[in-house]
């Protein structure tokens, strides 16, 4: 695997469309605590024209920007995404928008596959877990409000 340097003079569109596959590193937190930056990468596999699956991370565009985050529900029309350390959701993402779904992973050192039973019940725990996440945030910044002066 061949990692796309910054100053490469290629975009992920024409990497992916090029070679099938981009590995680079992870900018931003929203994919903690799988992905962390500056420590881990990710490989991404260009689109094969199949929709996407609940569960998938996916790389995909939205206003001039790429972002990379999980599939948690499949419509017939589109899909709602969210990063896995992200409150809110995406909507309204449609197959041509996104490029690439990823395959693999490297954390911390280790190379994990998206296809491995531990990858597979994180995605699922993590998802199911939201509702009680997104309860202890809600709570901890209302205690927090709650004892500032």
């Amino acid at each position: 695997m061949e990692a796309l340097q910054e100053t490469s003079p290629l975009s992920l569109e024409e990497v992916l469309r090029r070679y099938g596959t981009l590995t680079y590193k992870n900018v931003g937190t929203s994919m903690l605590p799988l992905i962390k930056q500056g420590r881990d990468v990710f490989t991404l596999k260009a689109r094969d024209g199949r929709r996407c699956e609940k569960y998938d991370v996916v790389l995909f565009r939205r206003g001039g920007r790429w972002i990379m985050h999980r599939v948690i529900k499949v419509r017939p029309d589109d899909y709602v995404i969210r990063g896995d350390n992200c409150y809110t959701e995406e909507t309204g993402v449609h197959d041509e928008d996104i490029a690439a779904v990823m395959t693999e992973f490297v954390r911390k050192g280790k190379t994990h596959r998206v296809t491995e039973w531990p990858y597979r019940l994180y995605a699922r725990v993590w998802t199911a877990l939201f509702p009680l996440r997104k309860a202890a945030r809600d709570l901890w910044h209302l205690m927090k409000k709650r004892t500032e002066p």
